[in-house]
C-alpha cells in the first residue's frame, strides 16, 4: 500500500471510516432518488447531483440515470460536462472533471481500493484523486484507477483501463491503456502515454 501525501488512507473503526461509511449511505439515499428520474428530467437530475456533491453543477451539465457512486461529496465537475446511462464514481480519493468532458456509459472512475496484503485488505481502504482534464472524452466501457490524471483534449478508447496518466491530446487503449498515436487537430503529445 502507498503511503504518499497523494493518498487518503482510512483504518476501519475509526471516526474516519464511521464518516465514511455515514457519506455511502448519504449517496446511497440521494442516488435511489436520481436514478428513479428518466433523461427528460435533466434540471431535477441537476438539482440531486448538486445535492450530491454539495455545490452546484452548471445548468449545461448533463447526466443519464441511472449513476451510481461511494460518497459524492469527493466529484467536483466543470461545465458542459456530459455523464452517460450506467456510470459508477468512488469519490474517496477526490475526482475532478473538467468542462467539456464526456463520459460514456458503462464507466467506472475509481479512486478507492484496498491494499494486496491479505492481512489489511478488510480493514484498510484508500484513496487517490483522479482528473479528468478539459475536453476530454472517455469511451464506453472504460474503467479509470486512483492517481491517474487523463490530460486535455485526450481520449480513452471503448473498454480501456486506465492504470497510468495520459497525455494531453493521446488516444489510449487496452488493458492497461497504452498510447496508440496523437488525437486529430491536436498538435503533440508527451511520450509514455498510458
Amino acid at each position: 500500500m502507498t503511503n504518499d501525501e497523494d493518498t487518503k488512507v482510512i483504518h476501519r473503526r475509526t471516526p474516519e471510516s464511521a464518516k465514511m461509511v455515514a457519506a455511502v449511505k448519504r449517496a446511497g439515499m440521494i442516488t435511489a432518488a436520481l436514478n428513479r428520474l428518466t433523461f427528460d428530467d435533466a434540471d431535477e437530475v441537476r438539482a440531486l447531483f448538486s445535492e450530491l456533491i454539495g455545490q452546484p453543477v452548471d445548468n449545461s451539465f448533463l447526466l443519464i440515470p441511472p449513476f451510481y457512486t461511494s460518497g459524492g461529496d469527493e466529484i467536483r465537475v466543470g461545465r458542459n460536462v456530459f455523464i452517460n446511462q450506467n456510470c459508477t464514481f468512488y469519490d474517496l480519493g477526490g475526482l475532478h472533471i473538467a468542462d467539456d468532458v464526456m463520459i460514456g456509459p458503462n464507466v467506472s472512475i475509481i479512486t478507492s481500493g484496498h491494499p494486496l496484503d491479505p492481512a489489511q485488505r478488510r480493514s484498510v481502504t484508500f484513496g487517490k484523486r483522479i482528473v479528468i482534464e478539459r475536453n476530454v472524452w472517455i469511451a464506453a466501457g472504460a474503467t479509470v484507477i486512483g492517481g491517474v490524471t487523463v490530460g486535455e483534449n485526450s481520449v480513452v478508447a471503448a473498454g480501456s483501463v486506465v492504470t497510468r496518466n495520459v497525455p494531453p491530446n493521446s488516444l489510449v487503449g487496452g488493458n492497461p491503456a497504452r498510447f496508440i498515436r496523437l488525437v486529430d487537430g491536436c498538435a503533440s503529445a508527451q511520450d509514455g502515454a498510458g
